[in-house]
């Protein structure tokens, strides 16, 4: 089975539990994390992760809900996107 990718980043005031939470929604998901990339900087936290759905237990509007739940759990930003959609929308 090929790999299907998505690319999910989080923004917020930075705190402790933030990757923890995110990453708790992946793998009750059976998604597996591909690369990451996080950054804290004078209190604010960006992270970008590439991430394979093709193994995903739920549908991919569930697993975006889910995160977005969790992000509000936490007070940050969460959004998701299919990896064809990310580089269709950022194409110059």
């Amino acid at each position: 089975m090929s790999s299907v990718r998505a690319v999910i980043s989080v923004i917020g005031e930075d705190r402790v539990g933030i990757i923890a939470g995110i990453s708790d929604v992946l793998a009750k998901s059976n998604v597996n994390i591909l690369d990451i990339t996080q950054t804290a900087i004078e209190g604010l936290f960006t992270m970008i992760m590439v991430v394979d759905i093709s193994k995903s237990n739920i549908d991919f509007d569930a697993l975006k809900s889910r995160l977005s739940q969790k992000g509000q759990e936490l007070a940050v930003r969460v959004d998701a996107q299919r990896e064809e959609v990310f580089h269709f929308m950022h194409r110059i």
